[in-house]
């Protein structure tokens, strides 16, 4: 019991800082969804026999998500590239589907206000198109002179659909990564580099919020370690489920999910 202790009082503490910052609704909510997506990756791993660690969940009681996710350790060598596939895109799959639902149930429980309703200081998120798409389905078209005001569940929904694009950069050890070492072997390592290079343009040109991120991209995600059985290719099978989940990523993603903050975060490097 003693060996679960550090896992339990995490756990413990990201219910209590997601449930400080956005209500007991939303720390279900994501709770549910980062539990979920770990639990893809570690139950993938018993099934290939990859010794792994039960999830660390990582607790940080401040606006906006009130955690910074959870991770698990994987402590053996993987076999083969299948099994690194099905362990990298069993994660961000559950988490897909668990974050769809959160959506759909939000946007059901969310109101429609003027903008003129909307107080100084709201925290406002650009959308992703997998976002707007289902926003569509479930609200219709909403006039440019309102404003959607998000239910808890909805934003848990929203940030499932964040970390899953974040996870699914097919870089290094991202599970994006070891989705596309899985693809294409050791032919992913140009993959890696185009994945850098976009981030960095995004990053220099766009949205310098990303640049903590692209930092420890490049210093600790960028290589890959090969499995066992470097050779084998995915069948058919799996390469199309690849090809699913990278589009998944890109209906998911998001180059500056909080717009308002761009400016700032702008003017700050050019006082620098």
């Amino acid at each position: 019991m003693r060996r679960y202790t550090i896992h339990i009082v995490l756990f413990i503490l990201t219910v209590a800082s997601t449930w400080i910052v956005g209500g007991p609704a939303y720390s279900f909510a994501i709770i549910l969804i980062l539990l979920g997506h770990e639990m893809g990756h570690y139950l993938m791993s018993r099934r290939y026999g990859i010794r792994a660690t039960l999830p660390y969940f990582l607790p940080f009681p401040l606006p906006p998500f009130g955690t910074l996710g959870a991770v698990i350790r994987m402590e053996s060598t993987v076999s083969s590239r299948k099994a690194l596939f099905d362990t990298g895109v069993a994660g961000p799959f559950t988490s897909l589907l668990l974050s769809i639902p959160a959506i759909v149930i939000g946007l059901k429980f969310s109101t429609v206000v003027p903008v003129s309703h909307i107080k100084e200081g709201v925290l406002r998120l650009a959308d992703p198109l997998l976002f707007s798409f289902i926003q569509r389905l479930v609200l219709g078209e909403v006039s440019e002179n309102y404003e959607i005001f998000l239910h808890p569940i909805g934003f848990a929904g929203w940030v499932g659909l964040f970390v899953t694009s974040l996870n699914l950069l097919p870089i290094g050890q991202l599970d994006g990564g070891h989705v596309a070492y899985g693809l294409f072997g050791r032919r992913s390592r140009a993959i890696y580099l185009i994945a850098i290079a976009v981030m960095a343009f995004i990053t220099v040109f766009y949205n310098p919020g990303w640049l903590f991120l692209l930092i420890l991209i490049i210093l600790f995600g960028f290589r890959h370690p090969p499995p066992l059985d470097d050779q084998t290719p995915l069948d058919g099978k799996r390469k199309f489920i690849g090809g699913i989940i990278f589009l998944a990523f890109f209906l998911s993603f998001t180059p500056a999910p909080f717009p308002e903050y761009v400016e700032e975060i702008k003017q700050l490097f050019h006082w620098f």
